[in-house]
């Protein structure tokens, strides 16, 4: 690489790092703890690529980003950031950064991602613009695993286009959530927003009265495999009478599509016309590390309710990190709801976290494993339905590093839960450097608790 890279970041660690990967790589590199100075450098001319923290002490850069462009038009800027929510990620693509990454980064993509930056030069089209502006600041999409910030992406992405999208996923995972979202961030948020489910669609006399409801707005078609032929073929016709100038079509499935194709639960016509551009949102078994942070939000939102002052021990948080969550992210907004009502203190117990999952059904062990299926087979089953739900489209690129981060977060928990936190004896069992698996803590924001293990 070659070429200046301006780095601001409070965390000194954070700026060290940055400073001697991108010197090794051959850049030459400043970096500041304060957006003042980074504006400063900018406004004189310097630097070629700009790596910002979103929350830095003097300000906030997300909302220099227009300040930068207007300074130095064709600067690009990375912008990384801890705040893992939705909106941090359609913000950043409204306000034109050339890319966005969650915190923590992996080091060798955010150095792929500066070397594009200075290959390139200027910011990539944002076809979220104009759509966060008036968005609501809390919204329940929140995760800084690989697979939501890869869901986090394509939102941005498809907001503002006109492209059909088919939200898939298991049922509690958030389906109709981010339809409806990317409806109220998007240009269309003015109009309306028609949800149709079978009862609907079975009842309509005239589709054409469905189309003049939504004007230019959007129509969410809900559960579309589980919908009856003619419910199909009038979403069909829908669609078809519809126009450049109608609505938007948006639409949700519990099933892999083709498979329903083929199977003939769900009609060819319907599934071309639908399918513009999928969105897959993982469940909550495969997004473990994010777990936490969704039990502290939704326990933060009964704060409204009286129960303020509310929060999870350690042991607490581990025990909901550890269950399986067939009921995905609605199966785990109720249980922290019930919790923040019943829990005898300010902090939840470990033994009430217990008592509230008690009753509640779990998984076969083994990544979902059936009957006696071997763990590559099932493996193997996984990713070829994440491959499937994309169609005829490839997933994001970085498919590799994703995949392996998914599997190594869960495996080195367990180790060190079965090695009682010992790090030695814990990189024993691995077969792995103790080095190595301390960077791979740090890296994956593993909290390791150190006790004594009966064996």
């Amino acid at each position: 690489m070659d070429g200046t890279v301006l780095v601001a970041d409070d965390d000194r660690t954070i700026r060290t790092v940055l400073t001697q990967a991108l010197t090794r790589a051959g850049c030459k590199v400043q970096a500041t703890s304060s957006l003042t100075t980074l504006m400063r450098w900018i406004g004189e001319g310097q630097g070629d690529v700009v790596i910002s923290d979103v929350m830095m002490p003097d300000g906030n850069g997300l909302e220099m980003l227009p300040k930068i462009a207007e300074e130095r038009p064709g600067l690009p800027v990375i912008v990384i950031s801890a705040q893992n929510t939705i909106m941090t990620a359609i913000k950043a693509t409204e306000a034109e950064a050339f890319d966005y990454l969650p915190k923590p980064f992996d080091l060798p993509d955010l150095m792929k991602r500066t070397a594009k930056a200075l290959e390139l030069g200027g910011t990539k089209p944002a076809s979220a613009r104009q759509g966060a502006r008036d968005a609501p600041s809390e919204l329940p999409l929140v995760g800084r695993s690989a697979a939501m910030q890869e869901v986090f992406g394509l939102v941005a992405r498809v907001l503002n286009v006109a492209l059909p999208v088919i939200v898939t996923g298991e049922s509690g995972t958030g389906k109709s959530l981010v339809a409806r979202m990317i409806h109220d961030i998007s240009e269309r948020r003015s109009a309306p927003f028609v949800s149709l489910g079978s009862a609907e669609l079975d009842r309509m006399d005239a589709p054409g009265d469905v189309l003049a409801k939504a004007g230019e707005g959007t129509i969410l078609i809900e559960e579309i495999t589980g919908l009856s032929d003619a419910a199909q073929m009038r979403v069909v016709q829908m669609m078809d009478a519809a126009g450049p100038k109608g609505p938007r079509f948006l639409a949700t499935s519990q099933d892999d599509l083709q498979r329903a194709v083929s199977e003939g639960r769900l009609r060819s016509d319907l599934f071309y016309r639908l399918d513009g551009a999928v969105l897959n949102l993982p469940p909550l078994r495969m997004r473990v590390e994010d777990i936490t942070l969704l039990a502290e939000h939704f326990l933060a939102q009964s704060a409204h309710g009286g129960n303020a002052g509310r929060g999870f021990t350690p042991e607490a948080s581990e025990v909901l990190r550890r269950y399986s969550w067939p009921g995905n992210v609605r199966q785990l907004e109720n249980t922290v709801a019930r919790l923040a009502l019943t829990a005898g203190a300010p902090l939840i117990t470990e033994g009430e976290a217990k008592a509230a999952l008690s009753d509640q059904p779990g998984l076969s062990p083994g990544l979902g494993a059936q009957g006696d299926e071997k763990l590559s087979e099932s493996v193997a089953r996984h990713l070829q339905r994440y491959f499937d739900l994309h169609g005829d489209a490839l997933p994001a690129p970085g498919l590799y590093a994703r995949i392996l981060r998914e599997m190594e977060l869960p495996l080195i928990e367990i180790s060190l839960d079965a090695t009682g936190g010992n790090q030695a004896r814990c990189a024993d069992l691995l077969g792995i450097n103790r080095n190595t698996l301390r960077k791979k803590i740090t890296d994956l924001d593993i909290n390791v608790t150190r006790r004594r293990k009966l064996m």
